[in-house]
Order: structure tokens, then C-alpha cells, then sequence
């Protein structure tokens, strides 16, 4: 009897510290929801999002200790399937933070359910809502008025006179030409177009007869991916000679690649990380751009050629260090509301963390974290960024 309740002693104790060892891994779990486009019209974006994820995961995947698990779902570039993935990583899956999508759509839907459910995003694709709407929502692609900015410096310095606009007939399309109507008419340019198309579009022709027509000195598109091609291509069959320009959602080697010699020339903003090599050692994000550069070689077995894989790894990067404020100054564990909220109060009061793009500072009440730092210019010669003076 004796042996046999020894037995029993023995065997409840290892049940103990065996449900004790359960509860502590899986207070050991941080969880973070992940959504990009692995198909679909946008998946030309969505595709490096995720090879940039898997770099960030190759550079480091944990926080004070704690394992960081991802949980990756692909929203097929629909912006309802996004918001669907969001609430189930959030209800479902548990997650505390929510790092996507690939399109500007997709990325503004989620925020709606990132607000309902008091869940932090960070914003991969350049979305932007005003006040409570985006609340709980932080955006790493450089605002447009600030590469636009960039971009009608260079074409005054050029002699532009006129310009032509062509875009996406969606939020990232209304968002560069709110930012050329602000900032062209000030440097004495007239806007002269302002046409658009979808991005599943299979031809713009139409669009750009009548841009041809009004013969502009030059012409910018707010467009994306492989589709931003599409009016390039039209303007060299149309035989346009004029100056082209375009917005860093176009740097991707689909884009250069569909695009051809059509887009030979064409003159972009974009971060820092796409001539990483070119910077000076003085420029802060040079070393954690090579960095970049190296986890991306190791995790994808080859070198990045775009700009969207390096949003990913900055938001793991603002992730990581949010975490871990959020674990020293809060009780909460992670799993909890307690703990989104902590996350949250985090996220928004990063200081100077330096990124592959820009050196972020983010405000409870400004979505953007980026300044005169995350911008150069550069241009596309024979397939290759070049960094432009």
C-alpha cells in the first residue's frame, strides 16, 4: 500500500510540474499575425513582404528570452479576405500584433478590425487614417507628400513645366495625387492630368492617348508592383519622349523587368536600404541595411532586389523593441488585452530606432514614422538603382 501511494505521490507531483512546465512555454510565446498577398493582382508585392519576414525571422526570433511565433496567412490581394485573417489570427490564433498586407486596400481594411478588436498594427503597405480611425495603426512606407516631394524637387531642377498624372483608382493612387496637387503648383508646375486605372487592369491605352495628347513635359504615375508598368509601356508605344517619374511602390525587379526599356531612366524616391551599398558610412541605416541584406541572403538564398522585403524587417525590428518595453512596464502577459494595449502604448512612443528606410519616430496621433532621412533618389539605369546626388 505504502509503495503503491508513493506511487501515486510520484506520479501527481510529474503531473504538476508538468502542467507547470505547459503554462510556463506557453507564457514563453509572443504571437504575432502576419498578412501579406501570395496571389492575386497584388501578390508582386506580397511575395518580397514575405521573403522580408522570413529574413527578419533569420535575424532574430525572440524577446527577453521568449520565443516569438508568427503566424502567416495569405489574403489573395482582397481586402476582405484580409480583414477575415485579421480577426481570425486575433480571436482565433491569439495574436497580439497584426504586421501587414501588401496593398494599401487590404491594409485599411484590417485597420477597421485592428481598432474593433484594440489590436496593434503596423501597416506594411501605405495606409492612412485619420484620429481614432487609426488609432491603433502605425504606417512604414514613407508618406507620399514626402517622396512626392522629392520628386518634384528634381523635375523643377529639370525644367518641368507640366506634368502628366496616371494612377491606381484606389486609396495609394488618391494618396499621390493628393501629395503632387500640394506640392507641384508651388514649385510653379501645372498638373495636367489626372487619370487612373485598376490594378488588375490588363491595358491603360486609352488613358495614355490622352495624356500624349496634352503633351506634358513629363509624367509620374502612383502606381505599384508589376501593374505600374503598364503605363510606361504604353507612353514608348505611344512614342512619348517626354521625362518620366515615378513613387518607391515601384521598386521591385517584376516592375523592372515587365517594364523593360520603357522604364529605362525613370526617376524614383525610395529608403535608404535600395543603395545601401552606395551610402556613406556616416548615414545611420547603412549598417542595418547590410544587415538586412545579409539575413535576406541566408533566409531566401539570394540578395534582395526590391524595396518592399525591408518594410517587413523594419517592422519586425519596431515589433522586437516594442515588445520588449511592453514586457518590462507592463504585468501583462501576452495572449491578453492588457498586454495589445501595453504593445500598443509602445509601438506609438518609439523613439529614433534606426530601420533599413528611416530612423522611426512615431507620435500616439501621427501614423508615419519617417523624416527627410528615410528618402534619396535614384535612378534606373540598365536594370540598376543608381543613387542620385
Amino acid at each position: 500500500m505504502k509503495v503503491l501511494n508513493r506511487i501515486r505521490t510520484l506520479a501527481a507531483i510529474a503531473a504538476g510540474l508538468g502542467a507547470l512546465s505547459a503554462a510556463g512555454a506557453w507564457a514563453a510565446d509572443l504571437k504575432v499575425g502576419f498578412i501579406t498577398s501570395m496571389s492575386g493582382p497584388v501578390s508582386s508585392l506580397g511575395i518580397p513582404y514575405d521573403k522580408g519576414m522570413k529574413a527578419a525571422l533569420a535575424y532574430k526570433a525572440e524577446v527577453g528570452g521568449r520565443k516569438v511565433q508568427v503566424i502567416q496567412l495569405d489574403d489573395a490581394s482582397d481586402p476582405s479576405t484580409a480583414a477575415r485573417n485579421a480577426r481570425k489570427l486575433i480571436e482565433e490564433d491569439k495574436v497580439d500584433v497584426i504586421i501587414g498586407t501588401a496593398g494599401a486596400p487590404g491594409s485599411l481594411a484590417i485597420a477597421g478590425v485592428a481598432r474593433e478588436t484594440r489590436t496593434p498594427l503596423i501597416s506594411i503597405a501605405n495606409a492612412d487614417l485619420a484620429g481614432e480611425e487609426g488609432a491603433w495603426m502605425v504606417t512604414l512606407p514613407q508618406p507620399a507628400p514626402l517622396m512626392m516631394g522629392a520628386m518634384v524637387e528634381k523635375m523643377k531642377q529639370a525644367g518641368v513645366k507640366t506634368v502628366a498624372y496616371i494612377g491606381y483608382s484606389d486609396a495609394w493612387g488618391d494618396l499621390v495625387y493628393d501629395a503632387l496637387m500640394k506640392s507641384a503648383p508651388t514649385a510653379g508646375i501645372k498638373v495636367v492630368s489626372n487619370e487612373r486605372y485598376a490594378r488588375s487592369d490588363s491595358s491603360v491605352a486609352g488613358q495614355v492617348l490622352k495624356i500624349v495628347a496634352l503633351k506634358p513635359d513629363a509624367v509620374i504615375t502612383g502606381a505599384s508592383g508589376t501593374p505600374g508598368a503598364l503605363p510606361y509601356l504604353a507612353l514608348t508605344e505611344r512614342g512619348y519622349k517626354g521625362k518620366i517619374y515615378g513613387m518607391h511602390s515601384l521598386i521591385n525587379p517584376d516592375f523592372i523587368r515587365v517594364g523593360g526599356a520603357s522604364v529605362e531612366g525613370l526617376l524614383a524616391p525610395t529608403g535608404p536600404v535600395v543603395v545601401a551599398e552606395q551610402l556613406p558610412d556616416s548615414n545611420p541605416m547603412k549598417k542595418i541595411s547590410m544587415d538586412f541584406r545579409a539575413a535576406y541572403q541566408k533566409a531566401n538564398g539570394a540578395p534582395p532586389t526590391d524595396t518592399f522585403s525591408a518594410y517587413s524587417f523594419d517592422a519586425w525590428l519596431i515589433y522586437l523593441d516594442s515588445a520588449q518595453r511592453a514586457l518590462a512596464n507592463s504585468k501583462a502577459e501576452p495572449g491578453t488585452p492588457q498586454f495589445r494595449l501595453a504593445l500598443r502604448d509602445a509601438i506609438v512612443s518609439t523613439k529614433e530606432l534606426v530601420g533599413t528606410h528611416s530612423v522611426y519616430n512615431f507620435k500616439p496621433t501621427d501614423r508615419y514614422g519617417s523624416d527627410d532621412r528615410s528618402r534619396v533618389v535614384v535612378k534606373l539605369e540598365k536594370g540598376q538603382w543608381k543613387l542620385v546626388p
